[in-house]
């Protein structure tokens, strides 16, 4: 966290060149925290496939009844929230801390804007606590090692992993990834993930040009049927892996809900 207390050597790090995934995102969701190479990245893709917006706002719902339930129903105390992106409205923490006042949870990114950004990530009822780290997924090691600085893995723990692993481009490192973090986590622990589904041509397609000429990361639409690997071993909780949208849905200001092609569950290790 040193870095996060130099905002001078953090924005440094900043490449406004080239477009980043948790920027894209943050415009995608209404955001102000993006560069005009994001905005066009993402606009880009919005003009191949207007859906886009959608499956932004249907990802952050799901991320929300995820942590409810967790920190709900499933008495979760602690999360581990890889691949946070930029603060918005209703982040882990504060869903988590609403329901339970004396929840943990840890972020991880390893995008130097959402550093810059980590104060607002790392407010906390009193009763709880944040941290934030600034890694890569692809170093799940590191992760774990820091992340014990703050939560208790001999307890149980919400992994969530949302959006995170398309960016991985060879799905055996991701599936690997996802084992690696689960390993060092206790029975009862969870894994709460969604992921870009290949079930739509048409977002298939807008990706497929993002991924050619955006300089950008390449992001990895998967099947349903790859996605829902990343559970094997885990309980699946009802109803299962789906399309965001239809897991255990609430109402939304966007309507009744319909499938869109991003597909996600929750995992309970035994």
């Amino acid at each position: 966290m040193a870095d996060a207390h130099d905002p001078e050597q953090v924005l440094s790090r900043i490449d406004t060149t080239v477009p980043h995934s948790a920027r894209i995102w943050n415009h995608l969701l209404g955001g102000k925290d993006n560069y005009e190479v994001d905005r066009v990245a993402g606009d880009k893709v919005c003009e191949v496939f207007p859906g886009m917006v959608d499956i932004a706002r249907q990802s952050r719902a799901f991320i929300g009844r995820t942590v409810r339930h967790l920190a709900g129903e499933a008495g979760i105390r602690q999360f581990l929230d890889i691949g946070t992106g930029l603060p918005t409205v209703d982040n882990t923490h504060e869903i988590a801390q609403r329901v339970a006042p004396e929840s943990r949870i840890v972020y991880v990114d390893n995008d130097p804007l959402v550093l810059a950004h980590a104060r607002a990530l790392l407010t906390s009822t009193p009763e709880g606590k944040t941290a934030y780290i600034d890694a890569d997924a692809r170093d799940p090691d590191k992760i774990l090692q820091e992340a014990a600085h703050t939560l208790d893995f001999t307890q149980p723990v919400g992994l969530m992993l949302m959006g995170i692993l398309g960016l991985i481009s060879d799905y055996d490192e991701a599936r690997s990834i996802v084992n690696r973090l689960l390993d060092a986590l206790p029975s009862g622990s969870y894994l709460g993930l969604n992921d870009g589904a290949n079930t739509d041509p048409a977002y298939v397609e807008a990706l497929r040009r993002h991924n050619e000429r955006s300089g950008a990361v390449p992001y990895i639409a998967r099947s349903p049927e790859q996605i829902a690997g990343y559970f094997d071993g885990l309980e699946l909780l009802e109803p299962g892996v789906m399309s965001c949208p239809l897991w255990r849905p609430e109402a939304t200001p966007w309507g009744k809900p319909r499938e869109v092609a991003v597909f996600g569950g929750v995992g309970r290790k035994a």
